[in-house]
C-alpha cells in the first residue's frame, strides 16, 4: 500500500486549506518509514481491532490498514474526519474504517477495540490516555507517540526524578515502558519538542472505580507539594497532619517519605486505611 510523504501531506491540507495548529496539536507524520516503524513496534496483526486518537491526514491510518487492522479513528476535527475516509478509499479501497467525529475525552467509543495507536495531541496526551484506559477496558496494549519528557514522566520508576502523578496514574492500569525516540524530522510542522514512543501491557487493576478516584486524590495532593513530606502534603486531604500522619503508618508507609518515594499500591493502601 502506498503511505502518504511530504507532497500527499501538503496535497492534502491545501485540499483543506489548512494551517496545522497548536492548539490542537496538528504536527502530521511524513515519513511512510516511521509510521510503519510504529505499526511494528505495536505488533498490529491482521484482523486486529485497532483505536486511533488524532488521525489527522492519515498516514498512521494507512500504516495500520496496511498490517490488516480494522482502525477506528477518532478526530476532533471536522475537516479532517471528513477527509479521512476520501482519503482511505483512494488509496486503500475497502479497508475497514470506521471515523468518530469529537473529542476523544468525550465520545463514545463503538466496538472493542484490543490496541490504541496513535500519534496523540501532545497538549492533552496525558488525560486522553488515562481517560481512554479507564472508559474502554478492552483496551489490552498501546503504543502512543507523545512528547518526549512526558513520555519518560509516564513510565517512570519510583524514585526517579520524573516521577510525578501521571506515573502513579497510568501504573493503575498496567505496565509501562519507553520504546525508542523518533526525529522531530519526520513531522510537518517540525515541532519543536522531541518525541518517544511509549508502550503499555494491561494488567489487573490493584482495586475498585471507587479506590482509584480516593487514590487519585491522595496522588494529586502529594505532587501537589511534592518537595514537602507526605504527612504534610496528605494534610489538607485527610484533615490534619496528625491524621495523615495516623492514616500513613496504618497502611504501613512512612510518613516522612515524599509522594515520589510511592508506588500505586503504597498510595491505595493509604486510600484503604
Amino acid at each position: 500500500m502506498a503511505l502518504l510523504g511530504p507532497a500527499e501531506i501538503r496535497d492534502l491540507a491545501a485540499t483543506l486549506d489548512l494551517q496545522p495548529t497548536k492548539k490542537l496539536g496538528q504536527n502530521f507524520v511524513v515519513d511512510g518509514n516511521t509510521v510503519r516503524k510504529i505499526v511494528k513496534t505495536a505488533r498490529v496483526e491482521p484482523g486486529d481491532e485497532v483505536l486511533e486518537v488524532g488521525p489527522g491526514l492519515g498516514s498512521l491510518t494507512l500504516g495500520l490498514l496496511e498490517a490488516g487492522a480494522r482502525v477506528t479513528a477518532v478526530e476532533i476535527d471536522t475537516r479532517l474526519a471528513e477527509l479521512l475516509p476520501r482519503t482511505v478509499e483512494a488509496l486503500a479501497p475497502g479497508a475497514p474504517l470506521v471515523v468518530v467525529t469529537g473529542d476523544a475525552l468525550r465520545v463514545d467509543v463503538p466496538g472493542s477495540p484490543r490496541r490504541l495507536v496513535a500519534n496523540l495531541p501532545y497538549n492533552v496526551s496525558v488525560p486522553v490516555l488515562l481517560h481512554l484506559l479507564e472508559t474502554v477496558p478492552s483496551l489490552e496494549t498501546a503504543l502512543v507517540m507523545v512528547q518526549a519528557e512526558v513520555g519518560q514522566r509516564i513510565a517512570a520508576p519510583p524514585g526517579s526524578k520524573v516521577y510525578g502523578s501521571p506515573s502513579v496514574k497510568a501504573a493503575w492500569y498496567g505496565r509501562w515502558s519507553t520504546a525508542g525516540s523518533v526525529s522531530r524530522q519526520v513531522f510537518w510542522p517540525v515541532p519543536n519538542v522531541d518525541s518517544i514512543l511509549v508502550a503499555f501491557e494491561r494488567a489487573e487493576r490493584p482495586g475498585t472505580d471507587e479506590e482509584r478516584v480516593r487514590t487519585f486524590a491522595l496522588v494529586d495532593a502529594a505532587f501537589g507539594q511534592r518537595r514537602k513530606m507526605l504527612r504534610q502534603a496528605l494534610a489538607e486531604v485527610l484533615g490534619s497532619s496528625a491524621a495523615a500522619s495516623a492514616r500513613m503508618e496504618a497502611a504501613g508507609v512512612d510518613p516522612t517519605l515524599r509522594g515520589e518515594q510511592l508506588t500505586v499500591a503504597e498510595f491505595l493502601a493509604i486510600a484503604r486505611s
